[in-house]
């Protein structure tokens, strides 16, 4: 707000586009410099604040809870055109917009790294003939439901044969791996590091299912995690436990198997069902997947159709 308008003097813009990832506060600067410019704004809302404060337990006073909704409703308001990650943001959104704003469905794309051929496995990944590994890429937060996770894997630990493979890092892994210590699971649960996104297919290719999960919490059965795209785009067969629209996906595309979220018996069941499937039914699960993707998730499909948003907004 302050350096904004300085870098900026004298230029000329049609539109203002904010891409809210977290936080929501990445708002401000966006309005202000709409206003300032005298152009619209338009925003992409992929994190719904503030009730993922609220589940993630980063803030619990109800009052400062309060105070960001307001914040959050005033630059909504400002806003011409919020693009949603998923149809049921839209309603929360259009409630704290108050009818100010156009209130539309956007989704995320997977990059087209992962439509890679001819990969070559990472050396990271230690070798075990003819087992069965569940792969977790992406974020170890509070939102991942490790807890979940590490209790599925502590009830197939002694399934010689299952190995879950964690490729990523963040908040919660020193928690992690003090559970992995304490629950007995060095020898199953294999903590393989964070990596570039460029050789997540390196990596992808030693995984017989990929894992996404979501804590139990209203807010995030609303929303389609960012990693469900990557699994389809890579033809791999996925193993959830989630709530809501994720697993609706999920279903929808008949890409694999679900559970309700923070079910870890739930979660153990399909690792094991989907351990006993033939690598044909795999195979077929993971190209149900990938056409799914190239339906509703084309990275060009979706940036066009931003692209005409925004000329929308400056017609």
């Amino acid at each position: 707000c302050v350096l904004g308008p300085w870098k900026l003097r004298g230029q000329k813009f049609d539109v203002v586009l904010t891409c809210q990832l977290s936080p929501v506060t990445v708002g401000l600067p966006g309005a202000f410099l709409a206003w300032l410019k005298g152009v619209p704004m338009a925003m992409w809302v992929l994190d719904l604040w503030p009730d993922t404060l609220k589940a993630i337990g980063v803030v619990k006073s109800p009052k400062l809870l309060a105070v960001v909704s307001k914040l959050v409703s005033f630059i909504y308001r400002r806003c011409d055109l919020i693009l949603a990650q998923s149809q049921s943001f839209i309603p929360k959104i259009k409630e704290l917009a108050k009818g100010n704003s156009s209130v539309v469905y956007f989704p995320s794309w997977a990059e087209d790294v992962f439509k890679s051929n001819n990969i070559v496995p990472a050396p990271e990944v230690p070798h075990m003939d003819g087992g069965f590994n569940v792969m977790f890429a992406g974020n170890v937060g509070e939102a991942q439901d490790f807890a979940c996770i590490l209790s599925a894997a502590s009830l197939l630990k002694d399934r010689r044969d299952i190995r879950w493979l964690i490729v990523g890092d963040g908040r919660m892994m020193s928690w992690v791996k003090s559970e992995i210590d304490a629950l007995g699971l060095k020898h199953s649960v294999l903590l393989l590091g964070r990596h570039p996104v460029e050789r997540m297919p390196e990596f992808f290719a030693h995984a017989d299912a990929m894992l996404v999960t979501l804590a139990d919490q209203e807010i995030f059965g609303m929303t389609i995690p960012g990693k469900l795209q990557s699994y389809f785009a890579a033809g791999m067969p996925v193993i959830a436990a989630l709530n809501g629209e994720g697993a609706a996906v999920i279903q929808e595309a008949e890409a694999g198997l679900t559970c309700m979220a923070g079910d870890a018996e739930g979660l153990a069941a399909l690792v094991i069902q989907m351990s006993k499937m033939s690598p044909i039914d795999r195979k077929k699960m993971g190209t149900n997947g990938l056409e799914f993707s190239k339906r509703e998730f084309d990275r060009q499909m979706i940036v066009d159709m931003a692209e005409s948003h925004l000329r929308g907004l400056i017609a």
